[in-house]
């Protein structure tokens, strides 16, 4: 699928941008490169390949899960116009 300029101009002003003839002409080649490449990308066999998590297989060091510091919520609450059971009470804005 080639696009072509009065395609790219579209794209362009639906994008809100401004385009002079070098950049319209640049951004079709461009494009048109991305959508050649993706033409090929889908040309490449794939059946029986398992889909990857992630390109490196590698196993994640996970910590432990422990508290590593003090809770400090009545300390941080004490400059707070208003608190209710540990919560912070703003004024309602929307009806």
């Amino acid at each position: 699928m080639a696009l072509t300029a009065s395609d790219v101009q579209k794209i362009a002003r639906l994008s809100r941008l401004a385009l002079s003839d070098a950049e319209l002409e640049a951004t079709q080649n461009q494009l048109n490169n991305v959508f050649d490449m993706i033409a090929k990308m889908q040309k490449i066999p794939t059946e029986g390949v398992q889909p990857m998590r992630h390109p490196h297989e590698l196993a994640l060091r996970l910590r432990d899960d422990s508290v590593s510091a003090e809770n400090q919520r009545e300390h941080y609450q004490e400059c707070a116009p208003l608190v209710q059971d540990g919560l912070y009470l703003v004024p309602k804005v929307l009806d």
